[in-house]
């Protein structure tokens, strides 16, 4: 079976707000600019990310995954080299060409790369056992990412699992809030005149809430928990980074592999 198969995005924009489209349409010509580089520079920083959903992602031949907001496959190819189902989905037509070209130098028929916004993604009910993002859906509306959470929770087989690594902070109003904002501006700040400038650009997007819309754990955990799932938990991988885990009820199928496997 064609592991896209399931995969439907709807064409019909009527459904969706102007602001969400017009949000799409910009993170969609960001990151068209930086697929060129992303892959040698971007995940660097989050790699301890990665790794630890890739720890916790349910793999293997039996098992499919829908990566969200996939960039240039850094969790959907060795997800897919390990013989799990995956399909990868990204907003920019650069980063899903990037992720075809290395998995059709893999080999890889079991995984399928699909060009979409995620609020438009569709899958039958119960037919996933994970849906997982890495550092993609702080990008998205508020209301954007719960109702993406809210389908990804009727996407899941019993068992299966929603993974959500991403900067998870608020704006300022706790300490740890601020000690998180205070690293970020001082590790650009010594960048230079560049980084000065990302300073003021990000700055202003991120008290706007264009672009960059980071929610705190405690917001994540409840998109969760108001999605239906159980087991909800939030465990801080890095100094601005966490991991928000919930489970569909029911008894999995499909068991994760240990790390490094």
């Amino acid at each position: 079976m064609n592991p896209g198969s399931a995969l439907a995005t709807s064409p019909d924009h009527s459904g969706r707000s102007l602001l969400s489209r017009g949000a799409a349409a910009v993170q969609r010509s960001v990151w068209s600019r930086r697929a060129s580089s992303w892959g040698h520079h971007g995940g660097i920083s989050v790699q301890p990310v990665v790794d630890e959903i890739l720890r916790q992602t349910p793999r293997g031949p039996g098992a499919h995954v829908l990566d969200i907001g996939c960039g240039t496959g850094t969790l959907a190819l060795p997800l897919a080299l390990q013989g799990t189902t995956v399909t990868a989905v990204d907003v920019s037509p650069a980063m899903t060409r990037a992720v075809k070209v290395l998995a059709e130098e893999s080999e890889l028929d079991n995984l399928t790369v699909v060009t979409a916004s995620a609020e438009l993604i569709r899958f039958p009910d119960a037919s996933l056992d994970a849906v997982i993002s890495n550092y993609a859906l702080h990008h998205l509306r508020d209301p954007d990412k719960r109702a993406l959470i809210r389908s990804a929770a009727g996407w899941l087989k019993p068992g299966g699992v929603v993974l959500v690594g991403d900067m998870m902070f608020g704006r300022g109003a706790t300490h740890q809030d601020r000690r998180i904002i205070a690293d970020k501006v001082v590790a650009l700040a010594r960048k230079g005149p560049g980084g000065w400038w990302r300073i003021a650009k990000n700055g202003v997007r991120f008290m706007l809430r264009v672009q960059e819309m980071p929610l705190p754990p405690d917001r994540w955990v409840r998109l969760l928990e108001e999605a239906g799932l159980v087991e909800v938990s939030c465990s801080p991988v890095l100094a601005e980074a966490s991991i928000v885990r919930g489970v569909r009820p029911g008894i999995s199928v499909v068991a994760s592999g240990p790390s490094g496997d």
